[in-house]
């Protein structure tokens, strides 16, 4: 580790290089090997063979988009991994700010965080007893624990469902970190990326007096049955996708639906999503965008896939601007497991804004997204069983309940949208999962009614997930 402190700089100016190189100036060479040992499943090993600086490191996770001024949340995991907690200052981070985002954010894999707290944990005189164990199956060449770990991975005698060797070297020499070991075991199983120190994740905590000690939340949380939570740490966010329908042939224009595509633009982008729109979609281009966005390769990469639509509809479809009605299940279809292997076991999200028959609930200036909303509705179940695929990871939001029309203010926007992303803003930095929130959305929706108080809307979520969704915490705050 290096001698000198970390440079004097009051309010952390300078341009973002400006502050790698003074981060990268208070690393050793002892930190570099860990940093460089810590990004192995996202950095190739030859490109962190081949580094002999921080600088090096850090301009691999810039090019692999790991890295950036917008986004500097994996250094600063790492660099609380590594102890060099001082440092986070010239990211804008502070030691409780990454603690508490870690549980949704965090990058480093629990198997590579395993080897790193184990290596911590292995003084000069337990690796000398290991080394001796392992005999002739280690190169004769000096080696640090760090070292000796990943010589065992690259020699495919550990992996992260394998710790056998593992297991039997501490049980023999450092028995005190088998609890390491289990407690990987444990978070693995349920898949919930907990931080080394298991702290609650709360994004909006700034320096505010806790109720409960961190002791107190680890023992609380360790003594609860984990539930499984989807992941939310790859390389990209994913694709969200508005379609927006504003003319059509013959339908009424659905005035105020650019809000509607403005706010969710704006909230999907600011959880992290690559958000592309398209207006005025007719049937052939609605089957183009499917195609293109079923095979999109960049899927594989990303956490999950947002689809929204925002046009007229009836009974379990929805009208193009051409107005030819498309089945709901048919554009979800397009993103099973076997049509898109991309988003195979990742939440896959659909949120339509168009009504759903011709009834009216019971109980601004508002206009109903159906063709005659004061007509009976010919079924008011089932639609929802028949639009969903019959396949694990989909989430459809409708606007309304099957058979019912919903409303949309010509100057503000639909009442579902607006509710939608006006509680992902609240209601994601709380850490409550999408159901919860579209919960809260229907509370809000049943509540509102038109200015004669006799139109009211309930939305109607429908889903096959099968582990909680929590979106990780944007670092921005976002305006709406």
């Amino acid at each position: 580790m290096s001698s000198q402190g970390p440079h004097s700089d009051k309010n952390c100016k300078g341009s973002f290089r400006e502050k790698l190189l003074i981060i990268g100036s208070n690393l050793g060479v002892e930190d570099v090997e860990h940093l460089k040992f810590l990004c192995r499943d996202l950095v190739t090993h030859k490109k962190l063979e081949k580094s002999s600086s921080a600088s090096d490191v850090f301009e691999h996770l810039l090019a692999e988009d790991l890295l950036s001024e917008s986004s500097p949340f994996f250094l600063a995991e790492l660099l609380y991994i590594i102890g060099q907690k001082k440092l986070l200052q010239y990211l804008n981070y502070t030691k409780e700010k990454v603690e508490h985002l870690l549980p949704t954010q965090r990058r480093v894999s629990l198997f590579r965080n395993l080897l790193y707290e184990l290596s911590e944990g292995i003084d000069e005189e337990k690796l000398k007893d290991m080394i001796f164990l392992l005999g002739d199956s280690l190169p004769k060449t000096e080696m640090t624990s760090l070292g000796l770990l990943a010589f065992l991975e690259k020699q495919h005698k550990i992996d992260e469902d394998n710790l056998t060797v593992l297991e039997d070297l501490c049980e023999k020499v450092v028995p005190n970190l088998l609890r390491n070991i289990e407690k990987y075991k444990r978070e693995k199983a349920t898949q919930i990326v907990i931080p080394p120190v298991d702290k609650e994740a709360e994004s909006l905590y700034q320096g505010k007096e806790e109720l409960f000690s961190q002791t107190e939340v680890k023992t609380f949380l360790e003594a609860l049955p984990a539930a499984a939570v989807y992941r939310m740490n790859r390389k990209h966010r994913g694709h969200c996708v508005i379609v927006n329908n504003h003319s059509f042939t013959s339908l009424k224009d659905r005035r105020g639906t650019y809000k509607d595509a403005e706010i969710l633009r704006r909230v999907f982008n600011w959880l992290g999503f690559t958000v592309c729109t398209y207006n005025n979609v007719t049937r052939g281009r609605m089957e183009e965008v499917l195609q293109e966005q079923k095979c999109n390769p960049e899927h594989v990469n990303g956490d999950c896939f947002v689809f929204c639509i925002l046009t007229h509809g009836k009974f379990g479809a929805v009208y193009s601007s051409d107005e030819a009605l498309i089945p709901i299940r048919e554009i979800m279809s397009h993103f099973t497991a076997l049509q898109c292997p991309g988003l195979a076991k990742k939440p896959k999200l659909f949120f339509i804004q168009a009504c759903q028959g011709d009834e009216i609930q019971p109980s601004v200036s508002i206009e109903a997204d159906a063709l005659n909303p004061e007509q009976q509705p010919t079924s008011l179940q089932g639609i929802l069983q028949d639009s969903i695929p019959v396949e694990a990871d989909f989430l459809l939001g409708l606007a309304t309940v099957p058979g019912y029309v919903s409303f949309r203010d010509v100057q503000e926007g639909s009442w579902y949208i607006q509710s939608l992303c006006n509680h992902l803003k609240t209601l994601v930095p709380r850490h409550e999962d999408i159901l919860a929130i579209l919960t809260a959305v229907n509370n809000d929706v049943s509540q509102r009614a038109d200015k004669q108080g006799t139109k009211k809307q309930m939305p109607q979520p429908a889903f096959t997930l099968r582990k909680k969704l929590i979106f990780p915490v944007p670092l921005d705050e976002l305006s709406l």
